[in-house]
């Protein structure tokens, strides 16, 4: 978000919440309900007494804030609001107003806090693909930004401890993996370039991140003494993908071979809905998952074949596909990974003369879902869109521009290293 001047509206709930928000129509209504936008088109951050959130579509805006605890907000309102923002924010929980316009200026804070949203979006988001053709993003290497970010935005968390999104610590500490191939790479890139002073940003806001946090081990104390010593490029080009290699290989695990054999009754795609599992178990295609239905004798049976994502785990866990046949009661079929698919099969409840049975079908993960939400195929779609957008920008990350409708930050070192791979990947 660039530093500058909007109108805000300040609104207060009945139940003393109070609402910052550019768009009056947002400001006035609640953010959940069934007109609500998926949750997969809002970046989101827990911070001190409040909730903030920005559309990853469209044009940047400043955050909703849902505040609910104004004196824990108050450390940070004003660096990113503004002064007038946090003096109205005061003035509507005294009860001197409860709907008031005010100019908000956006500062440098509004900007990293709106990057940092986004990087937790990517992670938790991210439509990697095989089947779209969308390159995965490294973990360990987004992790380290969000790191670095997350120290850099120190201001807007304390230390009461509910705020999820302040986990430096655990970020730092959990993917240290990437710090050795980060340093080859910064190395290797001419200083006078933008990735480089991106990497050498990165790296230093990790070194402080996690002196402050009290993380050691041999990889930090590796980038210490590389920051301390005088950089010297050793002018051999380095491939990002080369630095960072993932085992693309599908190990095998217990599911059972669908068996061909029967009378086809009807095949079909099923709905392939973010929100029903964590990331990193399905391919994010609408077209990842797909089923059949067959005769055998007396029988009625549905086949189901799930794209896997790279990710996915060979260990059981509870995927499953939730199958409705013609207005019928929802049923559950469990799901096991078969090289790069999850595979089920079910008996059907059909009449025996039923020869185009009207089946809908999705995935999930039992106690992950939050139940059958209204379908987003568009929304998906717009996001697909964006992502492409932002890895063809990060392809040439030198080249100043911002990707469009991505907000004016440039791109995430894992979005530039996922921009080089083949687009088989």
């Amino acid at each position: 978000m660039a530093r500058g001047s909007v109108d805000v509206h300040v609104v207060r709930g009945d139940d003393g919440t109070i609402r910052i928000a550019a768009d009056p129509a947002t400001a006035a209504v609640p953010a959940t309900g069934p007109a609500a936008a998926p949750d997969f088109t809002h970046a989101v951050l827990d911070v001190a007494g409040a909730v903030l959130s920005w559309p990853v579509l469209g044009d940047p805006v400043p955050p909703v804030a849902e505040v609910h605890d104004v004196g824990r907000s108050h450390q940070w309102l004003w660096a990113v609001y503004g002064e007038r923002v946090a003096g109205a924010v005061h003035a509507c929980a005294a009860g001197e107003s409860v709907d008031v316009r005010v100019p908000a200026d956006m500062a440098p804070l509004a900007g990293r806090a709106a990057r940092l949203g986004f990087g937790h979006w990517a992670a938790r988001w991210w439509p990697a693909s095989h089947l779209d053709g969308i390159s995965a993003l490294q973990p360990d290497v987004l992790g380290l930004e969000l790191a670095a970010l997350t120290h850099e935005c120190q201001q807007l968390f304390d230390d009461e401890g509910d705020q999820p999104d302040d986990c430096v610590a655990e970020l730092v500490g959990d993917h240290q993996a990437a710090l050795a191939p980060l340093i080859q790479w910064w190395h290797a890139t001419p200083p006078s370039t933008d990735t480089a002073r991106q990497l050498e940003s990165v790296l230093r806001s990790v070194d402080d991140a996690a002196d402050s946090a009290g993380v050691d081990g041999p990889a930090l104390r590796r980038l210490r003494s590389a920051l301390a010593q005088p950089r010297r490029p050793d002018g051999t080009p380095v491939d990002p993908v080369t630095l960072f290699v993932r085992h693309d290989d599908y190990a095998l695990a217990a599911g059972e071979p669908l068996v061909a054999g029967g009378r086809l009754i009807a095949r079909g795609s099923g709905t392939n809905d973010w929100r029903r599992y964590p990331p990193g178990f399905v391919d994010a295609s609408e077209t990842a998952v797909s089923w059949t239905a067959r005769a055998l004798g007396a029988r009625r049976q549905v086949e189901v074949e799930v794209v896997a994502h790279i990710a996915a785990p060979v260990t059981a866990v509870p995927l499953a596909a939730e199958v409705q046949v013609n207005d019928g009661p929802r049923s559950r079929v469990p799901l096991s990974r078969r090289v790069d698919v999850w595979t089920g099969r079910a008996d059907l409840d059909l009449p025996a003369g039923e020869t185009q049975p009207h089946i809908e079908l999705g995935v999930l993960l039992a106690g992950f879902d939050p139940g059958p939400c209204p379908e987003g195929g568009a929304d998906r779609d717009a996001i697909r869109t964006l992502v492409r957008r932002r890895l063809a920008a990060a392809a040439q990350p030198d080249a100043h521009n911002s990707p469009p409708h991505s907000g004016t930050y440039g791109p995430f070192l894992a979005e530039i290293a996922a921009a080089t791979t083949d687009e088989d990947y």
